[in-house]
């Protein structure tokens, strides 16, 4: 039988433990048992054939391979933050097949073998080299063998145990999450929670009290209370006062070994601040305020701002103003400022010193939002007193009216008074006024006004029939202060005066028939009268005193204002009369009356059985029987196109016919003058007058350059006495040379020098085309006809020139 011995462990463990801490020899007392007397009383002789023996042999092996149990093992403790003098020693490993003759090796493999475990292979005694920490591992997987020392052949399968890392509380809580901030409304009641903290240990939770933790406030009491093993955090403390103190600074200690001494502990801060809730009413900063503003000051502008303090903070803090009270509640209006919070006094209605000098208002405060819990608080509003002096200001004058609307004949006479406007000072001082027209709304100036008393007279005559309304601006203006100026319109209506005589509506022409019959209605005429009765228009008709017995007419007046013209007889022809002119009287019923005569034309026409006009003009008799007029002018129309046709087909023969090319007497092509006789030749200086290679104006001997400005003067030259006429040319040109030559105006670059001399003896011949020896005969002008279209009349005329030589 084999057993498992941990050395002098307890021995060690119980010197570590009162060397080191004493409160630790209560731990020993508790936990030693666990530690060491465990596996002791664990360990067992397992029986033959167990798992551990059999450990990778086949069923058959078991069945034929029945070995004795060689290993006595279990699980191995070791204590973590163990430091001594000397390795720990964790157990001894033994086999019943050491006879101790020391043939046997022991061998330790797995997790941390030979580094931090070692063994002694002859004993088999296990060490911990090094300090272990169950927080990084708490247990060792290992594996042990025993082996022949020489031929290292394996005694017995290997076998699989495990060291464990035994905790102890060697590690303080912490609080991973902190430091914390939280929040709680103002003024709440006992318990309201708050917030909830947490701590972590990493020592063994299911191991003692290692990491049993239990929560305390060190600082924030007595606010603030905290659950010992929940660690909520509640108020402590009733009606705290966000106003008297916003923010409160609260520590927390977890602590282990369920909070006994020896436990150690780990701290967190809280920042708890108080939100606000609407537990205070708004109060102005004073009770009476005083404003002052100008009469003239414009309508919507503030007049003051008023301010009622909340200490509240946020939507909680905002107030709406209004007035309650008070003799101007109609004049002023007060808003609230949405930035500042202030209640802004402003102008409702126009103001006037000279009527009312000052107001008072009673303006009030009230919280917009209300939490009910503290209405028993209220109210949540106050008022004060606003006082508001007028002040005088300079104001323009005032007209007795906005508007003006004035009526005048359109006959009235010219400096007639039309109307009148007045105006005042609203001024204590009463400042005299000036009156005048705006010319931009009167532009033809048909108006005049009294500067001093505002009377408007009419300046040009005028008419209701081309302007019935007439608009103008008034000005009003103080004599002390020219700044101040007011305005007002007038509307001047043109009345009307029965000045204008009716007349047709329009330029009538009335058709009668031959065939008609007596009686018969031949034309209704209106008239049109350009004035504009009260009662409307009525007009009265009549003939001309000597066309009243008119023996083919007569009139007949219609109730809706028009007049009919009947034919007193039939049998009117056009061979008599073609057209008859009808003197009509128009009258209007105005006062006085107004009339004109107007003539209607009558013309005769030839008309179809069924009165429809047909023919007009009395040329229709002398046509052919069957031939009308239309057919007449048609058959003219024909005639005429034919001449018209001829005589473009007589000119375009003539135009034809003419030659091309114009004969040598009428040829203008070139600028040529012939003359009859020949001259002798280049060296022919007889027929030559030398003297008009001469310049007129270097007959003194300077001629002065035309290409360039010369920087010097030079005084000129006596000149050579002029050339006789027998002068060689060839020493007239080399004269001029000299003198070019040594010209001291002459530019410093070559310049070409011309002179109309050719030479003696040129072998080159002239290049003159004048002299050439080919004729007109001997050349061909089919290339012109190659240069383009622009060239091909100029080659078509000099082709059928020579067409026409040849010919």
């Amino acid at each position: 039988m084999i057993c498992l011995a941990c050395g002098t462990m307890p021995e060690r463990l119980t010197e570590m433990l009162m060397d080191t801490w004493t409160p630790l020899i209560i731990l020993w007392i508790t936990v030693l048992p666990s530690i060491y007397m465990a596996p002791m009383n664990q360990s067992q002789v397992l029986p033959s054939g167990s798992s551990m023996e059999l450990n990778g042999l086949s069923e058959e092996q078991r069945v034929l391979n029945r070995s004795k149990r060689g290993w006595v093992w279990n699980q191995m403790f070791v204590l973590e933050e163990f430091s001594g003098p000397e390795p720990i020693l964790v157990g001894r490993l033994h086999t019943d097949l050491d006879p101790g003759s020391s043939k046997i090796k022991y061998i330790l493999s797995g997790d941390g073998a030979g580094t931090i475990f070692v063994i002694n292979d002859k004993t088999g005694d296990i060490h911990a080299m090094k300090r272990l920490d169950r927080e990084e591992k708490a247990e060792y997987t290992l594996t042990a063998q025993a082996v022949d020392r020489d031929t290292n052949k394996p005694l017995e399968p290997p076998s699989e145990f495990i060291i464990k890392v035994q905790d102890i509380n060697d590690n303080a809580p912490e609080f991973v999450d902190g430091p914390y901030h939280a929040t709680v409304p103002e003024m709440s009641v006992v318990g309201t929670f708050v917030t909830k903290v947490t701590a972590t240990d990493a020592d063994d939770p299911v191991y003692g009290n290692s990491a049993k933790l239990v929560y305390s406030i060190l600082e924030g009491q007595p606010y603030f209370s905290i659950e010992p093993h929940t660690a909520i955090i509640k108020t402590a403390l009733p009606n705290m006062d966000r106003e008297a103190k916003e923010e409160y600074f609260v520590v927390i200690q977890a602590k282990d070994m369920g909070g006994h001494m020896g436990g150690l502990s780990g701290t967190t801060t809280v920042t708890i601040t108080l939100t606000d809730v609407n537990d205070n009413p708004p109060k102005f900063a004073q009770s009476l305020y005083h404003f002052s503003v100008m009469e003239d000051v414009a309508l919507g502008e503030p007049v003051g701002r008023v301010k009622a303090n909340d200490l509240d903070i946020g939507e909680n803090a905002k107030s709406s103003y209004d007035i309650i009270e008070g003799d101007g509640m109609d004049i002023f209006e007060i808003t609230s400022d949405s930035q500042s919070q202030d209640g802004i006094i402003r102008v409702r209605k126009p103001l006037d010193f000279e009527t009312k000098k000052s107001y008072t208002l009673k303006v009030e405060a009230a919280n917009i939002y209300i939490d009910p819990r503290f209405i028993s608080g209220g109210p949540f509003k106050d008022t004060a007193t606003v006082k508001i002096v007028v002040e005088d200001a300079d104001e323009p004058p005032v007209f007795s009216s906005p508007t003006y609307l004035l009526e005048v004949h359109e006959n009235a006479a010219i400096n007639s008074v039309i109307g009148q406007v007045t105006a005042h000072d609203p001024d204590v001082s009463s400042s005299p006024i000036r009156f005048s027209i705006d010319r931009h709304t009167d532009l033809e100036r048909q108006f005049n006004i009294n500067a001093e008393d505002g009377k408007i007279t009419l300046a040009t005559p005028l008419d209701r029939e081309t302007n019935m309304w007439h608009n103008i601006t008034i000005i009003a203006t103080e004599t002390r202060n020219h700044s101040q100026v007011s305005r007002v319109p007038v509307a001047i209506k043109v009345l009307d005066v029965n000045d204008n005589a009716p007349e047709f509506a329009s330029e009538h022409e009335a058709f009668l028939c031959e065939n008609g019959k007596p009686g018969q209605i031949i034309q209704i005429v209106s008239a049109v009268d350009k004035d504009d009765p009260k009662n409307g228009h009525f007009f009265l008709y009549s003939l001309l005193p000597e066309m009243v017995n008119n023996p083919n007419f007569t009139i007949k007046k219609n109730e809706d204002n028009t007049l009919s013209i009947l034919a007193k007889h039939s049998g009117f022809s056009r061979q008599k009369q073609e057209v008859y002119l009808l003197p009509i009287i128009i009258s209007d019923s105005g006062n006085p009356p107004m009339s004109s005569t107007s003539t209607l034309t009558i013309r005769v026409c030839g008309c179809s059985s069924d009165g429809v006009v047909q023919s007009c003009n009395v040329e229709a008799y002398v046509l052919p029987i069957g031939l009308s007029m239309g057919a007449l002018i048609a058959i003219l129309a024909c005639i005429i196109l034919l001449l018209v046709i001829v005589v473009l087909f007589v000119t375009l023969r003539r135009h034809k016919n003419e030659p091309l090319i114009i004969k040598d007497d009428e040829d203008v092509r070139e600028n040529i003058i012939r003359y009859d006789d020949e001259g002798g030749g280049e060296e022919d200086t007889e027929a030559f007058d030398i003297a008009t290679l001469q310049n007129p104006d270097g007959i003194n001997g300077f001629l002065p350059r035309k290409d360039i400005k010369p920087d010097l003067q030079f005084m000129p030259r006596q000149g050579l006495a002029p050339v006789p006429n027998g002068v060689d040319v060839d020493e007239f040109i080399n004269v001029r040379l000299h003198e070019a030559d040594n010209d001291p105006t002459a530019p410093p670059y070559d310049s070409i020098q011309i002179y109309g001399y050719e030479g003696r003896g040129s072998v080159a011949g002239s290049l003159s085309s004048l002299e050439s020896s080919t004729s007109d005969s001997d050349q061909n002008f089919d290339y012109l006809s190659e240069w383009g279209p622009r060239f091909k009349r100029l080659g078509e005329l000099y082709s059928v020139g020579e067409s026409d030589k040849e010919t």
